[in-house]
């Protein structure tokens, strides 16, 4: 980071040291001390923040669920339209930029806090390490998701941030009242006994390569949640690079296929992936394809958000529909 930007995110602490980051100049409302563990760091909070920026979308709407939108003071790194509930209060945020976030940009926005779904977006290059930002006063909250416990299934850990979040920003009760509703959505899912089947979760295709879920992405527990077997479950990434041929030779009894096209490269859309996949002289014979045995999601919502939770709903009543039963 260069010297300006450690000037101002320093010149930020000083501002929180004496109480004073308040948006319009207005003094922050006194609150009890708060502290959370995030991916690996103890945060502590002598009052509220006022000044959350926000790298990416997924962290964004976990924010405007909350009902923060008034304490944030920038986002960043918009993959698709924001979900039509949170439009309005995202309109209220300024965009510091339509990709990931630097530390110049962000330094200018003088936040009191930074959110993060990604330890990726904390990298020299892009918003600082989280050890210099902390250095200069600055806390970074990280979805726990992205920082795997060994024994917290994710959703979990993402109700985890919904209720630290709330903690953080004195917004407890919504906290607590949106990880209630969707753990019972979850259970939801999970109540209906299903015929177990094998599937695939094709993510994006990169230069006619396909990217598949592996075992420590949302999509591994969603398909146990639903009766499900992630025939990938074996490599232990969110996001693994694969092919067509080893996923014609696992041959999937369903095929679930994101749909990214708002992002716009090419391969984005389901309908792209899909028509590879036909035109595939191994893969076009999988009995899956053939029978249409598909499930189309969007992308967005495959990884973890406020918005999984409609992955889920939504890929056990594809299962269903497979299954004669929707």
């Amino acid at each position: 980071m260069s010297h300006p930007a450690r000037l101002g995110l320093a010149l930020v602490a000083a501002a929180l040291a004496a109480g004073c980051a308040a948006p319009g100049g207005a003094q922050a409302p006194s609150a009890q001390t708060v502290a959370v563990d995030s991916c690996g760091k103890r945060l502590t909070f002598a009052g509220t923040p006022q000044r959350a920026v926000a790298l990416d979308q997924n962290s964004t709407e976990t924010m405007l669920a909350l009902g923060l939108q008034d304490r944030m003071v920038g986002t960043a790194n918009l993959k698709t339209k924001v979900a039509p509930e949170y439009a309005a209060a995202y309109a209220k945020v300024p965009v510091l930029s339509p990709k990931v976030l630097t530390s110049e940009p962000l330094r200018a926005a003088n936040p009191d806090v930074v959110v993060s779904s990604f330890r990726e977006h904390f990298t020299p290059d892009r918003a600082g390490t989280r050890d210099e930002l902390e250095s200069l006063g600055v806390p970074t909250f990280v979805s726990a998701v992205n920082c795997p416990d060994g024994t917290t299934p994710p959703f979990e850990r993402l109700f985890r941030d919904y209720e630290n979040l709330g903690k953080i920003f004195g917004a407890t009760d919504r906290a607590d009242r949106l990880a209630a509703e969707q753990r019972a959505a979850v259970k939801e899912v999970e109540a209906t006994k299903r015929e177990p089947v094998e599937v695939v979760w094709i993510y994006s295709v990169f230069k006619g390569v396909p990217y598949v879920a592996g075992r420590d992405g949302m999509p591994s527990q969603m398909s146990k949640i639903a009766g499900a077997v992630n025939v990938f479950d074996d490599l232990g990434q969110e996001w693994p690079e694969a092919s067509w041929e080893e996923i014609a030779r696992r041959d999937p009894d369903v095929i679930v296929i994101g749909d990214l096209s708002e992002r716009g490269n090419p391969g984005d859309k389901a309908s792209e992936k899909l028509a590879m996949m036909r035109e595939h002289p191994v893969v076009s014979q999988l009995t899956a394809l053939r029978e249409n045995k598909v499930i189309e999601l969007p992308g967005i919502e495959m990884d973890p958000s406020v918005r999984t939770v409609n992955a889920l709903r939504s890929f056990g009543a594809g299962l269903d529909k497979i299954a004669g039963r929707g």
